[in-house]
């Protein structure tokens, strides 16, 4: 479990009456409520507070509860409404009831007067820390104080942010302030611990969020809030829950610690295992060879013929600097164009099984770019509804394509691009920012952003599965540290990505290396 579940689950047992036990000595909580009414009819009639003609007034009857709302209004049972159970001494009301609410506001950006020289501390949701406010970055004026909406808000305010990121987020005052109108604050009624409050409105955070959801930017109102159901113990339980709670949350933070690190030791170790995993099978130690097979130097020979094959047919272009890797005696040669053949021992990355060839990337996948000139698509043109996919980094995640935040261009503008049109089983993969992202490409067409190059294969005679492993080892990325460029930004170009070695085993080998991977993966829950 995570900590912020435990956490979250403690808090939910505290306001349900479950973590401390109830005293038949204390003073009822519909006694207290009746106390709170009386104060704020007091403080209705010295003008300190507006009275609320339409202000429920929750009671118990015969094992229900019952509602009345305003002066005329009849009661009516909510029972259905109360979202649990709660101890006999306890009570529920609206949380409008049981303290003064208000939300802040933003005085003019333009008016100078309103914020040079200002003393006076001005609190964002950002500033909001689910825990004491003791100091805020802003401050205003005396003078924007006097002249705007703001509301000046006493130590011991409880502080609930209702739109955007921040929703539900809360704290507590330990300084004079005001808001902003994306912060409401509550100074509790006596008899309402001002601590209990604000852990209550932690423990509901969820359901804050999920009544701001369904607009443009997620928002709860004041309204809302005022008219959220509490829960109210005896004042005295009040505080042995919030001694409870906070005798209890340094253990919950400490276990968070302990889980973190866990969890980091844990993730660390499986990819250190996977990583594992997939450089014994690319070097041939993950099964057993068979004789039978056979080698992957005829297999080279044959995706030779292809591309011989393609360029005839003008669908590819002759590289007259391509490379040719060979075995003589037992020594690894590589031939560059015309140019004589060179040993490469040195400079091979690992050995292989004799029946397995090296080659360089470029000898078994076309490297095709997106198209990067003015037929690029700007993406305020592109569609987040329907179309042809337009890939970016964005949409690669573990090896698939996520349709999350996917952009879509036309049929025109799919057409009219001179490059980097995607087919099914194409891989692509990242040379800049994300360097290393990659995915096999599973549906029908689509386009890649500048910053990804596709991998198509020239025969299936390099199985898909084998050549997205081998994007994935520890050998593409030492072969990366060889070509990248060094700078803040990883970036490296597809000429230097089809320079890398790459080693090729039988085909049949390849089906069963893959095999073995997915199963032993699997077992691992990888």
């Amino acid at each position: 479990m995570k900590a912020e579940d435990l956490k979250n689950s403690i808090l939910q047992l505290a306001m349900q009456g479950k973590l401390v036990p109830q005293d038949p000595n204390d003073e009822p909580a519909s006694i207290l409520l009746e106390k709170i009414h009386e104060e704020k009819e007091k403080l209705i009639k010295d003008k300190k507070i507006k009275r609320n003609n339409k202000e429920s007034f929750i009671f118990r009857k015969n094992g229900h509860f019952y509602e009345k709302v305003g002066k005329k209004g009849e009661p009516v049972c909510i029972d259905d409404e109360i979202p649990f159970d709660i101890p006999d001494n306890w009570g529920w009301c609206r949380l409008g009831f049981i303290g003064d609410w208000g939300a802040g506001s933003t005085p003019k950006k333009g008016e100078s007067k309103y914020y040079n020289n200002g003393t006076i501390p001005w609190l964002k949701t950002g500033d909001l820390n689910n825990g004491y406010i003791n100091e805020v970055p802003e401050f205003i004026t005396e003078i924007a104080l006097k002249e705007t909406s703001v509301r000046l808000n006493p130590i011991g305010s409880v502080l609930i942010a209702m739109y955007g990121a921040t929703i539900g987020k809360v704290g507590i005052l330990n300084i004079e302030a005001t808001t902003n109108q994306a912060c409401c604050a509550c100074l509790p009624f006596n008899g309402i611990y001002n601590k209990f409050l604000f852990y209550y409105l932690m423990s509901q955070n969820k359901n804050f969020n999920k009544m701001g959801e369904g607009g443009a930017q997620p928002n709860i109102s004041r309204t809302k809030i005022i008219n959220y159901l509490f829960p109210i113990p005896p004042l005295k339980e009040q505080k042995r829950i919030v001694e409870k709670i906070e005798e209890i949350i340094p253990f919950v933070n400490e276990y968070g610690n302990y889980k973190e690190d866990l969890d980091k030791l844990n993730s660390e170790f499986s990819n250190k295992l996977k990583s594992s995993i997939l450089q014994e099978a690319i070097q041939g130690k993950l099964i057993p060879q068979d004789p039978n097979d056979e080698p992957a130097s005829v297999l080279l020979e044959r995706i030779k013929d292809e591309k011989e094959r393609l360029i005839k047919e003008k669908k590819i272009k002759r590289n007259k600097n391509e490379s040719y890797i060979f075995k003589e005696n037992n020594n690894f040669y590589e031939k560059i164009g015309n140019n004589k053949p060179i040993c490469i021992d040195d400079e091979v990355p690992f050995n292989i099984p004799s029946n397995w060839s090296w080659c360089r990337l470029e000898n078994v996948v076309e490297l095709i770019n997106g198209d990067r000139g003015k037929n690029y698509p700007a993406k305020s043109k592109l569609s987040s509804e329907s179309g042809i996919p337009f890939i970016s980094a964005i949409n690669l995640k573990e090896g698939k394509i996520f349709e999350d935040n996917l952009l879509y261009m036309t049929q025109k503008q799919y057409d009219i691009l001179s490059r980097g049109k995607l087919k099914r089983d194409d891989l692509i993969f990242c040379l800049r920012g994300s360097l290393g992202k990659n995915a096999i490409f599973n549906l029908e067409n689509g386009a890649i952003a500048s910053s990804l190059v596709i991998l198509r294969r020239y025969m299936p005679n390099i199985d898909l599965r084998y050549l997205f492993y081998y994007i994935n080892s520890n050998l593409l990325n030492q072969e990366i540290k060889k070509y990248n460029n060094g700078t803040a930004q990883p970036n490296l170009a597809a000429s230097n990505l089809k320079k890398f070695y790459f080693p090729v085993p039988p085909y049949k080998e390849q089906k069963e290396i893959v095999s073995k991977i997915g199963e032993l993966l699997n077992s691992l829950n990888f």
